[in-house]
């Protein structure tokens, strides 16, 4: 039976969203559904900013950034009646079915439109790799080249200037983003949150790469560990090392996908509408083991997080 499908992107923007929202709506026309685009996330979904989505609305996307649909944060989404307004907009459009493009914010709104009627389904596009029910999120194998080539460059100009760089790096409290980048550069040091590590551990460990002849050295770190500045400042003070903290920012969340990470998307976003049209809703997809799984929303959002110290006792031994 044809349905009509809205799809949307949520919450911060991630590398790999288009080729995901071409994936959705080829294989939903394909499959003679309608489908439709309703931007900036579900701000645009209660303000009613939909239109309908055919072939050509998705050529040329999927080697592009960002998103096309748009994203925003809409924390009061929470609220019965945004909810309740959302569902209203969808049926005046007959839309059945909703595809959601995010991270756990966005899993728990389609969970919520769910108990109202809509069909839903969530794909993981999050450049921080902090959902538990998937391998792999659309975005992080882009963000983890971004931050490697920063590191990268930055270990040139440390080695020429004999200089200590504190690198944080993006997570929003998950350590992927910091462990991957710190084993893949060859980082001395790598903090998260799981790590434990005081500034007193830093300062004594720096030290003794100092004493050992060291001339420089890459630490990488997880966002809201720590002020990186006054870390910096107290390396500088106690450890022989000049230091410089580096914070890359949003250039993370930018640029052209990298071929893993479009076709993650591409399978994700064929799998959506394979869920959909098979009447599966309330669940979120993903890559687990190298196969395509979905669960229902609740029971992932219960799932633990992935944990990094592993690779971080991995980068620590060959650092």
């Amino acid at each position: 039976m044809k349905k009509r499908i809205g799809i949307f992107t949520s919450g911060g923007d991630a590398p790999g969203m288009n080729a995901a929202i071409r994936a959705c709506v080829r294989a939903g026309l394909n499959n003679g559904d309608e489908m439709f685009g309703i931007y900036n996330g579900y701000k645009g979904l209660i303000d009613d900013q939909i239109q309908p989505l055919v072939r050509n609305s998705v050529s040329e996307i999927i080697n592009r950034g960002g998103t096309i649909l748009g994203t925003a944060r809409l924390p009061e989404f929470s609220k019965i009646e945004l909810q309740q307004r959302a569902c209203e907009i969808l049926k005046k459009h007959n839309i059945d079915s909703l595809i959601g493009i995010g991270g756990d914010g966005t899993y728990m709104g389609l969970a919520a439109l769910s108990k109202l009627g809509i069909k839903t389904v969530g794909l993981p596009g999050t450049i921080d790799n902090d959902i538990a029910s998937t391998d792999y999120t659309i975005g992080f194998d882009t963000a983890l080249n971004t931050v490697v080539d920063c590191v990268d460059k930055l270990r040139d100009t440390s080695s020429s200037h004999q200089r200590c760089s504190i690198v944080e790096v993006m997570g929003n409290r998950c350590g992927d983003l910091a462990a991957y980048a710190g084993l893949a550069c060859g980082a001395e040091l790598v903090i998260t949150n799981e790590t434990k590590i005081t500034r007193e551990d830093v300062i004594n460990f720096l030290k003794e790469q100092r004493r050992s002849g060291k001339q420089h050295a890459i630490v990488v770190i997880s966002e809201k560990v720590t002020n990186i500045e006054e870390l910096a400042n107290e390396i500088e003070a106690k450890t022989g090392f000049e230091a410089r903290a580096e914070k890359l920012g949003h250039m993370q969340r930018g640029g052209t996908p990298s071929p893993l990470d479009r076709v993650l998307a591409s399978k994700l976003g064929n799998y959506a509408i394979e869920l959909i049209d098979n009447n599966i809703s309330c669940v979120c997809a993903g890559i687990v083991e190298n196969k395509l799984k979905y669960y229902n929303i609740y029971d992932a959002l219960k799932l633990p997080r992935k944990s990094t110290l592993e690779l971080v006792k991995v980068a620590s031994n060959i650092g």
